[in-house]
Parts: C-alpha cells; sequence; structure tokens
C-alpha cells in the first residue's frame, strides 16, 4: 500500500514537472512568435515610411530637395514619380559650392521641372561673401523658383554663434542681396533648432519651409508655405534617398 502510495506520488511529481517543462517550452516559443511579429511589423512600417508621402488631395504641389552629394539622379524618373519641382543645393557659407549644379538645373528643366536655388547659411561668417557665394553658381534667371535659404546651427562648424542681433544683421543683408540677385523673395528653409535660438519667424517676413519627418510641424509659430514632409524618401528616381517637400495650397 505505502508503495503504490510512493509510486502515485513519484507520478504526481513527474507529471507536474513535465506540464512545468511544457509550460516554458509553450511560453518561449509564444516569446520568440510574439518578436518575430514585432520584427515584422517594424520592418513593415520601416518600409512603409520610407515610401510615404502626403497626399495629393491634401499638397497638390510636390517635389525634392537635391542635395550636393545626390548625383545619381534620374529627373525624367522624379517627374514621372511625381515631383512638380526640384530645389537643388547651390552652395554653403563663403566657399563651399555645388559642382553639379549646372549640369542638375539643366537635366531637371529637360525632364519638366521647375527648378529653385539653395543657399546654406553659415551664421559664423559674414552676409556679403556669403551672398557672393551663391550668385557665382546661381545664374540670374527669371524662370527659377525664389531663392532659398537654409536655417540651422551646426556646433561644430559654428562653436560660437552670434547673439541674435548679429545674427539678424548679417541674415537681412544676405537676404537682401539673394532677393536683388533673384528678383522674387528669398524662402527661408527654418529649422526647429534654429528657430527655438534666435526666433526668426518673428523678425524676418519671409515664406517658410519647415521640416519635419511625416508630421506637419508648429514650431515655427505662424503657417509655413513648404514642409520637409519625409527626408528619406525611397525613389527609383535616385540611387539614395530623397527629401521630399510639399507646398501648402
Amino acid at each position: 500500500m505505502n508503495q503504490t502510495r510512493i509510486e502515485h506520488g513519484a507520478h504526481d511529481k513527474i507529471m507536474a514537472r513535465a506540464k512545468r517543462s511544457t509550460t516554458r517550452v509553450v511560453r518561449r516559443r509564444l516569446f520568440a512568435a510574439g518578436g518575430l511579429l514585432a520584427l515584422v511589423l517594424i520592418g513593415t512600417a520601416w518600409w512603409e515610411a520610407g515610401e510615404w508621402r502626403p497626399t495629393r488631395a491634401r499638397f497638390p504641389v510636390q517635389g525634392a530637395e537635391i542635395g550636393s552629394g545626390d548625383s545619381a539622379v534620374n529627373f525624367a524618373a522624379l517627374k514621372a514619380s511625381g515631383a512638380d519641382f526640384v530645389y537643388l543645393d547651390a552652395s554653403e557659407g563663403t566657399t563651399q559650392r555645388n559642382a553639379g549644379f549646372e549640369e542638375h538645373l539643366a537635366a531637371a528643366r529637360e525632364a519638366g521641372l521647375q527648378v529653385g536655388a539653395l543657399h546654406r547659411f553659415d551664421p559664423c561668417l559674414g552676409a556679403d561673401p556669403q551672398a557672393g557665394n551663391f550668385v557665382t553658381v546661381v545664374p540670374r534667371d527669371a524662370k527659377l523658383l525664389p531663392p532659398a535659404i537654409e536655417l540651422a546651427i551646426d556646433d561644430e562648424a559654428c562653436a560660437a554663434p552670434p547673439a541674435e542681433a548679429a545674427m539678424q544683421s548679417e541674415l537681412t543683408t544676405l537676404v537682401n542681396q539673394l532677393e536683388a540677385h533673384s528678383g522674387k523673395p528669398a524662402i527661408l528653409k527654418l529649422s526647429r533648432g534654429f528657430e527655438a535660438r534666435y526666433h526668426v519667424s518673428a523678425m524676418i517676413d519671409r515664406n517658410l519651409w519647415v521640416t519635419g519627418a511625416y508630421l506637419a510641424p508648429g514650431y515655427a509659430g505662424r503657417p509655413w508655405v513648404m514642409w520637409s514632409a519625409n527626408p528619406r524618401l525611397r525613389s527609383p528616381a535616385a540611387a539614395g534617398r530623397l527629401h521630399w517637400v510639399v507646398v501648402r495650397p
């Protein structure tokens, strides 16, 4: 009798251990399956984000910003993919220039795209040589879109940014000189960091171009005209990623 009880007890313990072991295996498998599902969902979201653009119903006019390093761009394919315009990076600071600007300008126009030129403002350098750098690259051409000036903070390139009044004076000079060259009011491509430091939107009354991936930002404090909506758009028109830009109706 006692032997039978012992055998039954041993059997119960063995079964309990087996059940616990099975439960752990099931949990591990469920955890692994959940992790795999999470990876699939993350990968899908990442892929969809790379293809995302605001709808045409909301933003009928759309285009791209082409950087100086974006050499492998098929402008005809870009036009076919839905771009109406491109802004070409032309110059930066006092010396840096896009050697491919003229070639890109001709190719974009041949593809039927409207074209604008962009200068990256360096707040640590004077406005006059920066304007001279821009006009050396960009022709005086009434068919070009309004010039754009990118305003961003680079702590490495500009370790000691000027005070607000000094920056405003130099930027106003640059704006005036680029507008005199182009015959059109400039557009200010304003980063969140630059606006937080210098409050440019309240200082200079020009159209604003803002940046914010997938969600329209409100940091400018007033309505914007252009929005860089996807800074990493995948497109068959380019070997790398594109900065996709939309225009407020």
